[in-house]
């Protein structure tokens, strides 16, 4: 596991990877933008009227504010995986070719599977969030609720992309992603810190490339 860490942070530094980055970045930034200005208000006013309970009319809408403001920062961390999945194909053959020469490309995610999937994480994280959500006031565990709940956004979408450029097997994919929960809770680290976290969909991907080529 260190070994894949090392590489991973090491191929994360590289200029390569930092430009991938800022693109999807960018991309990702303008949709959640476009978002926001479109239904933003809707979404404030929703969040109002749903913490009417509330006796305060001040906290209602500033709470409305911070939960539309949330709800913002997770669409964009579901936007920028997506983005990642899309269009990290060419980077994830080029460092393949870099660390583990031997391995041939075998395949290409399909497109359609690969949004389909990132489709059904991100709902599943969306509801396990907001039925959940008071776990996340318990000290620790709820930090690491909160990661795991994560690593879901990033552990099925990645698996795929990765797996289906070198392995064809499926019974194979299936055998070597089936712990991989790890893998996506540590790229999931990112999440937590505003800016760092458009590293998290990239650093799953490398993450899971190492994983499933060390043995190779």
């Amino acid at each position: 596991m260190n070994i894949i860490i090392t590489k991973s942070l090491q191929d994360m530094l590289s200029g390569e990877v930092l430009l991938f980055v800022l693109k999807i970045t960018f991309i990702s930034l303008v949709v959640t933008a476009f978002f926001v200005w479109g239904f933003g208000g809707f979404l404030t006013g929703f969040m109002t009227t749903y913490l009417s309970w509330i006796p305060w009319d001040w906290l209602q809408t500033t709470g409305a504010s911070v939960v539309t403001m949330a709800i913002a920062y997770i669409l964009f961390i579901v936007v920028i995986s997506v983005v990642t999945s899309l269009m990290v194909e060419p980077l994830l053959i080029r460092l393949a070719k870099k660390h583990y020469p031997e391995v041939p490309v075998v395949g290409s995610p399909n497109i359609a599977t690969s949004i389909l999937l990132s489709i059904k994480a991100a709902f599943l994280f969306l509801v396990l969030f907001f039925f959940t959500f008071p776990l996340l006031f318990i000290p620790l565990f709820g930090q690491v609720w909160m990661l795991w709940l994560w690593s879901i956004i990033l552990k099925a979408p990645t698996a795929y992309d990765v797996s289906s450029l070198f392995i064809e097997d499926k019974k194979a994919i299936k055998e070597k992603t089936k712990k991989s929960t790890l893998i996506a809770m540590l790229a999931s680290l990112f999440n937590y810190v505003p800016i760092l976290n458009i590293f998290a969909p990239v650093f799953a991907q490398i993450l899971f490339l190492h994983y499933i080529l060390k043995d190779a």
